[in-house]
């Protein structure tokens, strides 16, 4: 049996996003019980020159809904990076969900042997075909700012384990 692009990207992005809302909902709860303003886990970073928890879910949304699209042959939908609590977060999840699963299958046919070409702030990144760019760039980058996320929460006290990342 031969793995299509459409299997090899929505349907893990959906048990991914599944995954970063509910590290979300465990984040709010959190917040909710030790009665901390959100914001502070919300814009937490585990280092000074990382993004915070609310860039790492604007990114890892950016980078999944962005692949779907391009290797689903449709216009990549822009939405504002403009969330600040973890309903907004959560939101933004489930409209890239939604969004994902508005492409049809058959669309990705194909995309595995097509050459990419992303319009990046420091010039063009080239990919010599749609796999290669979703297993060398954007699944990586999607893993790691959902990774990322869990363990911003993580290392503020939230308790999370890998089942939590793993989902399911």
């Amino acid at each position: 049996m031969q793995v299509t692009m459409y299997e090899m990207t929505v349907p893990i992005a959906n048990r991914m996003l599944g995954s970063l809302s509910a590290i979300l909902d465990k984040g709010a709860a959190f917040a909710t019980a030790k009665k901390i303003d959100e914001t502070v886990l919300t814009g937490a970073r585990l280092a000074p020159d990382m993004f915070a928890l609310t860039r790492q879910v604007q990114i890892a949304c950016d980078m999944i809904k962005g692949a779907a699209a391009r290797l689903g042959g449709v216009e990549v939908p822009s939405h504002p990076d403009n969330e600040t609590t973890f309903a907004e977060l959560k939101a933004r999840v489930a409209k890239v969900r939604d969004f994902i699963n508005s492409i049809p299958a058959a669309n990705f046919t194909g995309s595995e042997s097509k050459p990419l070409t992303l319009k990046m702030r420091h010039g063009d990144k080239h990919f010599d075909n749609g796999l290669d760019y979703l297993r060398y760039y954007a699944m990586p980058n999607f893993y790691f700012h959902i990774t990322t996320t869990y363990n911003i929460l993580r290392h503020n006290g939230v308790e999370l384990g890998k089942a939590d990342f793993i989902g399911g």
